[in-house]
């Protein structure tokens, strides 16, 4: 599994190239936006109908990501289904499949915009959660240090010897992380956007996820 180690508030971290965070001497594994269900909301408001594989993709991701770690605690930051009629409708096997994810370890579903109430799946549910010395929730606040946040699902352009491309990436200056979306058929928002230029300090760095993670200087 390829990773980029940094430290956060005095905390190491490791941003995995699927998009995680892993944070190794808590046994915490992080994962923001996943938007379960997407493809149901924009079938059911009138969308192009896509192919149906999203949320079964992106549980398969977090599986794998979940044996390479062995994690204890789960957070995913807000916004994991595309909204609360998504989670409703969830299938059974997708449901069970989260359960059987969630056995044995303690699951903290954050609050988000898309998904605002607790859903009816196992976990605890919560606005925000403090893990000394950091501090997880869907929406960045100006002014807080040692923050994990997710909600903008960052993109970068960087160009290869072939062609330009975009990627979802991690964002991280001394006071936080802002973290990609980790579901398949998410957007995201470049980073030359005045919101993140504005949250985030002149120093700041992005991860480029993917099978090669790098950092390399946020772009602006």
């Amino acid at each position: 599994m390829n990773e980029v180690e940094f430290s956060l508030a005095g905390a190491s971290l490791s941003a995995l190239g699927s998009g995680a965070l892993w944070w190794a001497d808590q046994r915490l594994l992080i994962v923001s936006d996943l938007h379960l269900g997407k493809t149901e909301r924009i079938l059911r408001r009138g969308g192009p109908s896509l192919p149906p594989y999203e949320t079964r993709d992106t549980l398969i991701r977090l599986e794998n990501d979940l044996s390479f770690t062995n994690a204890a605690t789960v957070v995913c930051l807000g916004d994991s289904f595309d909204d609360a009629e998504a989670a409703r409708t969830l299938p059974e096997a997708d449901r069970l499949w989260i359960s059987r994810l969630q056995a044995g370890r303690r699951w903290v579903w954050i609050e988000g915009n898309h998904d605002p109430g607790p859903i009816d799946l196992g976990g605890t549910h919560l606005a925000e959660l403090p893990v000394a010395p950091l501090t997880f929730r869907h929406i960045a606040q100006t002014g807080k240090s040692g923050e994990v946040s997710g909600h903008y699902h960052p993109k970068v352009r960087v160009q290869t010897r072939l062609r330009a491309i975009t990627r979802p990436a991690f964002l991280i200056d001394s006071d936080r992380v802002v973290m990609p979306a980790y579901g398949t058929y998410t957007g995201g928002l470049r980073s030359t956007e005045d919101v993140l230029n504005s949250l985030m300090r002149p120093e700041a760095t992005a991860i480029i996820t993917g099978q090669t993670p790098r950092m390399i200087p946020m772009p602006r």
